[in-house]
């Protein structure tokens, strides 16, 4: 499985923005999710999602304001962020597990795309 992330750009706070998150290489049916590492911090889960996208599931910083949601009709992945703030701004990875749980451990996740930067300026 390949991943490709795109959408990443520059956003003032308070901004939404959209993420996207591209699967090929064959028929994928595992669960999927976002981590994202800011400058001089660690890699953070951000967000999961079953492969039926009936379970979600959020790190506490981005509840409320980040929603995950995949078509797998398509293979794509989206990360919906809203109300954005400056301690958003990372660069964002779209990953993709063979199995159907989501998890938080980012060594759980097999599958991992390049990374998208996102900058949320004040």
């Amino acid at each position: 499985v390949q991943l490709q992330a795109s959408g990443g750009g520059s956003v003032q706070a308070g901004d939404s923005h959209r993420l996207s998150c591209a699967a090929s290489g064959g028929t994928f049916s595992g669960a999927m999710g976002w981590f994202r590492q800011a400058p001089g911090k660690e890699r953070e889960f951000v967000a999961g999602i079953s492969w039926s996208a009936g379970s979600t599931m959020y790190a506490d910083s981005v509840r409320g304001r980040f929603t995950i949601s995949r078509d797998n009709a398509k293979n794509m992945m989206y990360l919906q962020m809203n109300s954005l703030k400056p301690e958003d701004t990372a660069v964002y990875y779209c990953v993709a597990r063979g199995g159907y749980g989501m998890r938080r451990n980012a060594n759980e996740y097999a599958y991992w795309g390049q990374g998208t930067l996102v900058t949320v300026s004040s």
